[in-house]
Formats: C-alpha cells, sequence, structure tokens
C-alpha cells in the first residue's frame, strides 16, 4: 500500500476588492441652507424734532386723546367729552409715516410702522384680532384702536411705543391683548415686497402654494399722520387721497 501524501497545498488567497471603502471622511458635506433673499431696506433716520412750535404740541396733545368709553377705562372730563378729529382732515399736524396692516386671513394681524417703504419698521405690532375680523371692521367704514398699558415709575425712561404689552380695544370693546415684537424675517420679507407701494391694499402669497387662499397675507398700507401728545400718547390718523370715502382708521397708544 503506498503511503498518503501530506496535503501541503495552501488555501485560494480570498479576492479582494480592487474598489477602496468609503469612509466618513470622503462623504459629501451637506449642502449649506439656501441664503434669504437680500434686502434693501434702509435704517430709519431717526431725525430729531423741533421743540419751537409750541402752539403746534398744545394743540396735539389735545388732538392724541384716546377714546373717552367707559369701557376703555378711561375717566370723564368734567364739562362733556372731547371730541375726536376726523382722520382725513387738514388740520392735523404731525409726522407723516407709513403704516401697514398684514397677517393671515386667519391669523392675527400685525401692525407696522415705517419711516417711509424704504425703511426697516421702527415698530411691529402684533393686535389682538384675526385679520378677516378687522377686514369686516374697516368695511363698515369707522375703525379706532386703542393700545393702553399702565403708567410707569416717574423714573422709568421706558418710551411709549417700547412698551411690551398692550390691552387692546376696537371700537370700544376689549378685544385682547397685543404684543410689540422685533420684525420677524416673514415681516421683513412683506417689507420687502411692498417696497415699492406707498398705499394701496391686496394680497402677498403665503409660504404654501397648495393650501389655499388661507394662507395668503393680507395688507393694507397707507400713509399715517403720527402725533405724539406726550410721553403717554401717540395716535395714528390714516390718511386717504383727496376726495376718497374709504374706512377711517385711528390708533392710539396711551398710558392711564
Amino acid at each position: 500500500m503506498g503511503e498518503s501524501k501530506p496535503n501541503n497545498a495552501t488555501p485560494p488567497e480570498t479576492p479582494t476588492s480592487s474598489t477602496p471603502s468609503l469612509s466618513l471622511s470622503s462623504a459629501e458635506p451637506p449642502k449649506p441652507p439656501t441664503p434669504p433673499p437680500p434686502r434693501s431696506l434702509i435704517q430709519p433716520s431717526h431725525k430729531k424734532k423741533s421743540k419751537t412750535k409750541v402752539f403746534r404740541v398744545f394743540r396735539s396733545v389735545f388732538r392724541s386723546f384716546p377714546i373717552i368709553t367707559p369701557a376703555c377705562k378711561i375717566p370723564t372730563l368734567h364739562g362733556g367729552g372731547i371730541s375726536l378729529p376726523d382722520s382725513r382732515s387738514n388740520g392735523i399736524t404731525g409726522t407723516r409715516v407709513t403704516g401697514t396692516l398684514f397677517g393671515y386671513r386667519k391669523g392675527r394681524v400685525s401692525l407696522s410702522m415705517q419711516e417711509n417703504p424704504k425703511c426697516l419698521p421702527s415698530l411691529v405690532v402684533e393686535l389682538a384680532m384675526q385679520t378677516n375680523a378687522l377686514q369686516k371692521e374697516m368695511s363698515a367704514g369707522t375703525v379706532r384702536i386703542a393700545l393702553e398699558c399702565e403708567k410707569r415709575a416717574e423714573k422709568d425712561k421706558t418710551k411709549l411705543l417700547n412698551e411690551p404689552l398692550w390691552t387692546m380695544f376696537c371700537n370700544g370693546k376689549k378685544a385682547g391683548y397685543g404684543v410689540t415684537r422685533e420684525a420677524t424675517e416673514e415681516d421683513l420679507n412683506v417689507m420687502e415686497l411692498l417696497k415699492a407701494v406707498s398705499m394701496g391694499a391686496g394680497v402677498l402669497p403665503g409660504n404654501s402654494d397648495i393650501d389655499g387662499p388661507d394662507l395668503e397675507i393680507v395688507y393694507v398700507r397707507a400713509h399715517f399722520e403720527r402725533v405724539v401728545g406726550s410721553k403717554d400718547s401717540e395716535t395714528l390718523y390714516m390718511l386717504s387721497p383727496e376726495g376718497n370715502n374709504g374706512p377711517e382708521l385711528s390708533i392710539f397708544f396711551v398710558r392711564i
């Protein structure tokens, strides 16, 4: 019988792939977020007002009184109430600013105040009212909005329009609470889109093309006469073009 020979054959080598394995370092980096569109809005000038016209300031104090109504907690003055001026009269004196009321149809309406349409907002207040509700009030002809807050101590130098929280009344009825806030990206986008509009009303597209008209942004833009009565009272009177019988809108800011 022949002796069996030991199997000295080496096992075949396992074939290796010539394709190098991917490492984390070779993975493509995530794409950076799309930058927001460039804006051309400029800073307001913050021009100081002249204090030499004493009579003009004295007359503005009386024209900037808020709505005289028990619902607004304004004390009744002896000798009868004070008649508020027509916002379309030529007798109102003050600084002309651009005011924009805007918001989603079923969302809360916001007020933006600018030195002019090309400037960044100097004030944004989210009002305690839905946009469609304000539209109904304006269609009736006259809207008077009072924004009230409590008086501060004499040493407190907070400016009236820097107050963070307001109790809001619309045509004498309490509507809720308004909030002063910094302008959001969406606010700035709206102001940028309306930069060429000095006065008018319309609809802007919202963030969605499939959710229907409820996500459209409704806006009303007009010139307002800003009358500073004192450190505790300011008023915005909407100015209508000559011969226009559009809605009358007044907005009162007051500390009581």
